[in-house]
């Protein structure tokens, strides 16, 4: 049968009559697990039979989260990983390792912008940065032998600015490059970037996935469609010995152990067990629980944020609204193609005065809380360049409009009228 993404978002990946006939997933609170048998224990260690040993490798608590957000995806696979930031970096280095290359626009989650810019640098993976990254004539012009993925923001943080998914995975693919998409901001019930293309998604779960601002995560799903032994990526053809049997002389590379699911057993293999960036059971729990409200929350939320924006445009000190659900951003035709049910829960606001008259907006905020998240049931306030952007360039920083200016809002379940007011009041109170 095939079930809505409501019903999904509450029953996919989880069998009760295999969790004790559990009705809400179980919290598997173990570092191991018996492998039952010598013969299953070598066949667990090897790849070759599905099951659970070692937590850091896979958890049945975190394997549900990890199904679940594969199907509201749309994708192949998923592994779960301990934060938003592990699962880009696995994501991009998976793609991009042993001296490849990404393209990227700067417009991005500052933490994104300062690893590609001058922390994976250390490790021989570098990034072309690009302004627009709907210019596709510049995107193209940055692919060279080395690009291995191009990588952007379905909607970015924090000048919801939308890229043209689709546009984009038909330049990649052209190229054999993958397309990476951090689909945070929208989640997947807004929108689900591998149906117009993109070969990986990756989400911090810390924001709307699990929308109570109580657990940290992060999760990589593959479309599971993308060639990556097309020529571009030899680490998928290289034999390795942690998918070989030395003993009996059989040598195996990623791509020959698990076909079209190389890369995302490399994330899990390589990356995850190795590196060690484990999800929690008990926070993957906490985003299946906030998983199974995703619908009608970010739906209310959506239109909360809406209000608000239109508000913004009519207060005085406000020179300039972000938020492309009300047509700032100049992208109606994309966001007829791509969201029919709203962009997100973020926007952002441009105000007059200076840097003193922000810090007395924030800190008269009441309702708003001061809080360097998003995607939360409670509505944030902060300011971007001092906080979530301050690691980025002042160049990058500026050509992305995050000023000192600048104030972004994450909506919650709040009544409008009330969050309304109180920026009113905290406007109305800096000048």
């Amino acid at each position: 049968m095939s079930f809505d993404f409501t019903t999904q978002s509450i029953h996919a990946g989880y069998d009760p009559l295999a969790n004790g006939d559990a009705a809400s997933v179980p919290i598997y609170s173990s570092a191991a697990f018996t492998m039952e048998s010598a013969e299953r224990g070598d066949a667990l260690a090897a790849g070759e039979a599905k099951g659970f040993s070692y937590s850091r490798v896979a958890n049945p608590t975190v394997d549900v989260l990890e199904k679940r957000i594969a199907a509201l995806e749309g994708g192949d696979n998923a592994v779960a990983v301990a934060s938003g930031m592990a699962a880009v970096s696995f994501s991009l280095l998976c793609a991009a390792e042993g001296g490849g290359r990404i393209i990227s626009p700067t417009n991005l989650y500052g933490a994104s912008v300062d690893a590609m810019e001058t922390f994976f640098p250390q490790f021989g993976v570098h990034t072309d940065f690009v302004k627009d990254i709907n210019d596709l004539a510049e995107a193209e012009s940055k692919i060279g032998p080395d690009t291995r993925a191009i990588f952007c923001e379905s909607v970015a943080n924090p000048s919801t600015e939308i890229t043209d998914i689709a546009a984009l995975a038909d330049l990649a693919h052209r190229h054999g490059v993958a397309l990476i998409v951090d689909n945070t901001v929208p989640t997947p019930y807004l929108f689900r970037p591998i149906e117009f293309g993109a070969d990986v998604v990756v989400h911090s779960t810390t924001k709307g996935i699990t929308g109570h601002g109580n657990a940290i995560g992060g999760v990589v799903v593959d479309g599971g469609h993308f060639d990556w032994t097309n020529g571009r990526f030899p680490q998928f053809t290289r034999t390795e010995l942690v998918v070989s049997d030395e003993r009996n002389g059989v040598w195996r590379s990623f791509a020959d152990m698990f076909g079209a699911e190389a890369y995302i057993r490399r994330v899990r293999i390589k990356y995850l067990r190795t590196f060690g960036a484990v999800a929690s059971p008990f926070n993957a729990y906490l985003s299946l629980v906030g998983l199974e409200t995703l619908g009608p929350r970010v739906s209310r939320e959506v239109a909360t944020a809406t209000a608000v924006a239109k508000y913004l445009q009519t207060n005085p000190h406000v020179k300039a609204v972000n938020y492309s659900g009300i047509g700032t951003t100049g992208q109606d035709d994309l966001v007829a193609k791509y969201y029919p049910k709203g962009v997100g829960t973020i926007l952002s606001f441009l105000v007059d005065g200076d840097e003193s008259n922000v810090r007395r907006i924030l800190d008269g905020a009441k309702l708003f809380s001061y809080v360097p998240n998003i995607g939360d049931a409670r509505s944030l306030i902060v300011d971007p360049a001092r906080i979530t952007h301050r690691e980025v360039p002042r160049a990058y920083r500026e050509a992305a409009g995050v000023t000192d200016n600048l104030i972004r809002l994450s909506i919650g379940l709040e009544e409008p009228a009330d969050l309304i007011a109180d920026l009113e009041q905290a406007i109305g109170g800096a000048y």
